[in-house]
């Protein structure tokens, strides 16, 4: 499966859904759902909705009002809302369930600067084929580690095993889900297919999915045309993936509170189209891009730029507006980067040097921090938060800055945490806002 799990939950929404629809809904959960529905309406429609919806999409315009603070509580979710509360019998109306309670916990608990929207999303039912291998994965236990063993560790060797992919989309299975969620809430939250299908185009995870860390780490010194013919072949295949994507009409418009990125939020008024009221099928170009090279952080610029960039860049070109970065530090490989086309988001990870990266991006694109998450997994020291956020805001809160807390694996059972670190950041922006 691939794709990463909804901001808002840990539910996979939108690729390779299993479960099949309830033969009868239980009276019980149709009526958890209405609730749940109606909540989720009311909180999407309140006053506060517009204005943040204004305030974000003015951010992104790089026409800033004040810093933007936003939470994702991510892994933690199952200690701020776990899977024992959902009440629900139905497997699949239990994931429903978790997506509205999710929806009406970051309003009521979080309160960061995301917005809501009035729909309930569901996403194609998509298949992405693989590339001739099944790899099996083994995962261990409480949401620990996993490996693989590498089909490919000699590229050159391995190389003509490799196949095209053949992807598959159940329109019919998906229909059902939307006209069974209409059936049972569309007059209170409507439902209709929209989701995002990929999470990064940034193809090193592919590659290491085939070859190994190790292996991608030693490539450019004792494989370097191996490596080449293999980030060649992913960039081919993930351009065909998208091409098929837009062919089939199963993009969805991501301008309004989609998750983008590494942790921004999608509104803008610059795609060329989008919106609920769309007027033709929506293309790469409508919507937001997204790649990054976490796992060659270990590498040199020179060699990123040799190996793993050029491979990106043709298909971000075809987005409209693109986002960089993820946990890798870009402040030694900024500049090439500043080159991807229509970029507009740039992570700075925990790892970053915040100065350069100020330096470099300026007025000219959205920063995007994101703090050390162990401010909140490990312990809490509000005045080391504090002093963390003051650094931020003092080097770059004069452009389009976003402080976003997020691959927080735990808040150690004590779900305060995520709330009361955005009270401070939403705190030290007003001080710094002067309002």
């Amino acid at each position: 499966m691939i794709g990463k799990p909804c901001a808002l939950c840990h539910y996979d929404l939108t690729m390779n859904v299993t479960t099949s629809l309830p033969t009868r809904v239980a009276p019980k959960d149709r009526e958890i759902l209405r609730s749940l529905a109606a909540r989720v309406r009311e909180i999407a429609e309140s006053p506060e909705q517009g204005v943040r919806r204004r305030r974000l999409t003015a951010h992104n315009a790089l026409r800033p009002e004040r810093p933007i603070i936003l939470a994702y509580p991510e892994g933690a979710w199952v200690e701020l809302l776990p899977a024992t509360m959902m009440q629900c019998k139905d497997e699949k109306l239990r994931g429903w369930e978790y997506q509205l309670r999710c929806k009406i916990y970051w309003w009521e608990h979080l309160r960061d600067d995301n917005a809501l929207e009035p729909f309930f999303n569901i996403g194609w039912h998509i298949r992405q084929g693989d590339y001739g291998f099944n790899i099996a994965y083994e995962y261990g236990a409480n949401r620990g580690s996993y490996h693989w063993v590498p089909p490919l560790e000699e590229i050159e060797a391995g190389f003509d095993k490799l196949k095209s992919a053949v992807h598959t989309v159940d329109r019919e299975g998906t229909y059902a889900d939307v006209a069974l969620a209409d059936e049972l809430f569309g007059d209170l939250l409507p439902a209709h297919i929209h989701g995002k299908y990929w999470w990064t185009s940034g193809l090193t995870w592919e590659a290491i999915k085939l070859i190994g860390l190790e292996t991608l780490m030693l490539a450019p010194y004792d494989q370097p045309e191996g490596l080449h013919r293999l980030m060649g072949f992913l960039r081919d295949e993930h351009l065909n993936f998208l091409a098929w994507m837009e062919t089939e009409g199963l993009l969805s418009d991501t301008n309004e509170d989609d998750y983008v990125g590494s942790g921004g939020v999608a509104y803008t008024d610059e795609l060329p189209q989008g919106g609920r009221q769309l007027t033709a099928p929506v293309r790469l170009r409508d919507t937001w891009g997204f790649a990054e090279s976490q796992e060659t952080v270990g590498v040199s610029p020179a060699m990123f730029t040799e190996f793993i960039l050029p491979y990106q860049l043709p298909i971000l070109e075809k987005f409209g507006l693109n986002c960089y970065g993820c946990c890798e530090p870009l402040h030694d490989r900024i500049d090439p980067i500043l080159k991807v086309a229509h970029l507009r988001r740039v992570s700075v990870s925990p790892w970053c040097d915040q100065k350069i990266m100020a330096e470099k991006l300026g007025r000219n694109y959205v920063f995007s921090r994101k703090p050390n998450p162990t401010q909140i997994c490990i312990m809490f020291n509000e005045e080391n938060i504090r002093k963390d956020l003051a650094e931020t805001l003092a080097l770059a809160g004069k452009g389009s800055l976003e402080i976003i807390m997020k691959d927080t694996a735990t808040v150690q059972n004590e779900p305060w945490r995520i709330s009361r670190w955005i009270e401070i950041a939403l705190e030290e922006v007003h001080k710094y806002s002067g309002d």
